[in-house]
């Protein structure tokens, strides 16, 4: 017997739609339940189409029904867009950069190592404030 702990077992979803409807009318499930067919030129026939084919739709519709008519509830289960039961989600770790760094120990500050920098050269060259980027394409914004 596997469907002797089911309360929900020889009751037609036709049948639930239909006691739904009369308890709480359709403006009523729309807001308890978002989903369009409750919303938009609602019947019994679309829903139910509607239902057979949306898993997560029909779970939260039978879910109601239960909780409406004081039947014993089942677990919550997940669903394909999480709403009844989240997952752990892993922690988010510290991303490990790919350029080379050098470490002072004495004041414990990380700075970015020249000898990695194709630019290291000409960043020790140069005196004054930096050229922007491309100003060798675009030329120097000061005339």
């Amino acid at each position: 017997m596997t469907q002797a702990n089911n309360p929900l077992h020889g009751i037609k979803l036709e049948t639930i739609v239909t006691q739904l409807v009369e308890k709480y009318g359709w403006e009523e499930l729309g807001s308890r339940i978002n989903i369009q067919c409750f919303k938009d030129n609602p019947s019994v026939k679309s829903t139910l189409k509607f239902l057979r084919k949306t898993p997560w739709a029909r779970d939260k519709v039978e879910y109601l029904y239960l909780k409406a008519n004081k039947l014993p509830l089942p677990p919550p289960k997940e669903d394909s867009r999480g709403s009844f039961a989240r997952k752990a989600r892993p922690a988010k770790g510290k991303a490990i950069s790919t350029k080379a760094v050098s470490v002072n120990t004495s004041s414990n500050k990380t700075v970015p190592n020249k000898a990695a920098s194709p630019q290291a050269s000409s960043d020790n060259t140069k005196a004054g404030p930096a050229a922007p980027v491309n100003a060798d394409i675009w030329g120097s914004s000061s005339n």
